[in-house]
C-alpha cells in the first residue's frame, strides 16, 4: 500500500509537470487537468515507478511532436495549433494505463505480470505516437489496407520511416520502463510489451483506415482500442 509520503511526491510531481507543461504550451488548460488527474491515478494506485514511465512517455510525446514543427504546421499535420494536446489526447492515451493501474491495486496483484502489461498499453502509446509524429515527415506513406501511396498523415497511413521509429519508441519504452519499476535488468519477457507495442500501433492504422475514416469511431477511442489490444493480448499471453 502507498505509503502518506509517496501520495505527496506523486502530488507535488503531477502539480509540477502539469503546470510547466501548459506554461510551456505542451498541453491546453483542459490537458493539463486531465494529465493531472492521469498521473495522481496511477502514481497512487500503481506508484511512483509506474508514474515515471508515464512520464518518460509524455516527454518523449512532447519531443517528437515538437520537432520539425513549423514543417508540420506547413503542411497541416500538426497536433492543436503548435502541437499542444488536449483533454482528449491525455484521456486517449492515459485511460488505458489507469485502468490497469486500478485493477491491479484493487486486484492485489503483484510480480511481472501486472508490470507487462501495464507495459503493453505504454508501448503501444509510444509507439503510435513516435509513428505518428515523424512518419508523417516520410514522403512515402502507403495505405494500409491497400498498399497505395497516400499523402503522409492521412488516416491509415505507414511508412519505413514511421514504423522504424515505433519500434524504437516501443523498445525504449519497455527496457526503461522495466528497470524503473523492476528495479533489475530487463528479462526475456520484456518481448512481450515490445511486440505488443508495434503490433498494437498497426491496429491503430488499420482502425483508423477502416472505422475512423468511416466516422465509426474517433481518434480517441482509436487510441484507446489499441492500447487495450496490447493490453489484454499481453495479459492473455502471460495467463
Amino acid at each position: 500500500m502507498i505509503s502518506i509520503e509517496d501520495v505527496v511526491i506523486v502530488l507535488v510531481l503531477c502539480a509540477v509537470l502539469c503546470l510547466l507543461s501548459w506554461r510551456l504550451g505542451l498541453l491546453t488548460v483542459s490537458g493539463s487537468l486531465a494529465s493531472f488527474a492521469m498521473g495522481m491515478i496511477i502514481g497512487v494506485f500503481g506508484g511512483i515507478g509506474w508514474l515515471f514511465v508515464l512520464i518518460l512517455f509524455a516527454l518523449t510525446g512532447f519531443l517528437v511532436t515538437r520537432y520539425k514543427m513549423d514543417l508540420k504546421v506547413k503542411n497541416r499535420v500538426q497536433e492543436g495549433e503548435r502541437g499542444e494536446r488536449s483533454y482528449r489526447n491525455v484521456l486517449a492515451n492515459g485511460a488505458v494505463p489507469a485502468l490497469v493501474a486500478v485493477v491491479t491495486y484493487i486486484g492485489g496483484w503483484e510480480g511481472q505480470i501486472p508490470v507487462l502489461v501495464y507495459l503493453s498499453a505504454i508501448c503501444v502509446a509510444a509507439a503510435d505516437t513516435t509513428a505518428s509524429e515523424l512518419g508523417i515527415l516520410s514522403d512515402r506513406a502507403y495505405m494500409i489496407t491497400t498498399f497505395k501511396k497516400v499523402t503522409p498523415g492521412v488516416d491509415g497511413g505507414v511508412s519505413l520511416y514511421g514504423t522504424a521509429w515505433a519500434l524504437m519508441a516501443s523498445i525504449f519504452a519497455a527496457l526503461v520502463g522495466w528497470v524503473a519499476i523492476m528495479g533489475t535488468v530487463p528479462e526475456i519477457s520484456v518481448l512481450i510489451p515490445i511486440v505488443m507495442g508495434i503490433s498494437g500501433c498497426f491496429i491503430d492504422s488499420l482502425i483508423g483506415a477502416t472505422l475512423e475514416t468511416k466516422g465509426m469511431v474517433s481518434k480517441l477511442w482509436n487510441n484507446v482500442t489499441s492500447m487495450a489490444f496490447g493490453a489484454v493480448i499481453a495479459l492473455l499471453i502471460l495467463l
